[in-house]
């Protein structure tokens, strides 16, 4: 299981009530046959209305998908009785059809981190949203963001450090150069839904750092249940769907993704010069040939035309 092995299956044309179900979902189990599982999912989701992603490996499954809410329940129940019984899963809701096919993918990881850890053995203090408020207020606390640098930059808890990460893999490099000297510092991390932080406080804990949090649940949850008056959330969780960030309520935001370079623009970076729907924005104008903004002209028209095909 060195490469990753991606399989498609169909997925209905919308969900019923004009209103996608979101469930974002995972949890680190032994699986014994990755690739079985894998089968018996494609299996089941060619008969109901879902699209989204899995991640299936020996360490869990892990994934987002959307579909009407009988599709959800009927996911969220197969992988119950499959014995992920303990999975961290929460639901919102987008009114656009967030995914445009349903994946079922074959990886090492169910989150890669690159390096080896223990999550299920060795992981950092679990904090609800009431209690990780408490902490993060702490002066003696480190707060890092362990997601990536264009998440970050759609919204923060305040006084977040970013360590300025593209992928989550070089998150174990950031840590050696940049923490290596605060092992006896309260470090507290958070990320999305979760996951990242379960493999990055066991990573933390491998390294020798003794007092290790992550808030449980990630964001989603944070956003979910913390009233706008009593957060300490700033801006808007970046999330990997089409509704490209979310707010409190877990409610779909301002924020739109530029699909030349995948960052999030805010309104007012949307009325820059540099910005062209599907083509780029103001973190790629320079970065990217003439020749490469005609493809990705070429590819929005494409997707402007099957959309009118559609109506």
């Amino acid at each position: 299981m060195n490469a990753t092995v991606e399989q498609l299956a169909p997925v209905a044309a919308q969900a019923t009530d004009n209103q996608w179900v979101v469930a974002a979902l995972y949890q680190f189990r032994e699986v014994s046959d990755p690739a079985d599982l894998q089968q018996r999912l494609l299996d089941l989701v060619k008969t109901i209305n879902l699209c989204g992603t899995l991640i299936v490996a020996g360490e869990g499954i892990n994934g987002t998908v959307a579909g009407d809410q009988q599709a959800i329940d009927t996911i969220h129940q197969f992988l119950i009785d499959e014995g992920f019984t303990a999975m961290e899963y929460k639901e919102s809701f987008s009114h656009d059809k967030p995914f445009r096919k349903m994946k079922i993918k074959l990886k090492k990881e169910i989150v890669t981190l690159g390096v080896e850890v223990k999550p299920r053995d060795l992981v950092g203090h679990y904090l609800n949203p009431e209690e990780w408020n408490e902490l993060i207020a702490q002066d003696d606390v480190i707060l890092i963001d362990t997601r990536n640098d264009y998440e970050y930059k759609a919204g923060t808890f305040k006084g977040a450090i970013d360590p300025k990460t593209e992928t989550f893999r070089e998150f174990p490099d950031y840590v050696r150069q940049q923490l290596a000297d605060k092992k006896d510092k309260k470090v507290a991390m958070f990320c999305t839904g979760g996951i990242r932080c379960e493999k990055s406080t066991s990573l933390l804990l491998q390294e020798g750092f003794k007092e290790v949090y992550h808030l449980k649940g990630g964001i989603l949850k944070y956003l979910e249940e913390t009233p706008p008056e009593k957060s300490l959330w700033e801006g808007e969780c970046f999330v990997f769907d089409g509704r490209t960030a979310v707010t409190h309520g877990v409610q779909e935001g301002i924020h739109e993704k530029c699909h030349a370079c995948g960052w999030p623009v805010t309104p007012e970076e949307q009325a820059l010069p540099s910005y062209e729907h599907g083509v780029s924005c103001i973190h790629c104008i320079d970065k990217t040939t003439e020749k490469q903004k005609q493809g990705f002209r070429m590819r929005q028209a494409q997707i402007v035309a099957a959309k009118r095909k559609r109506l």
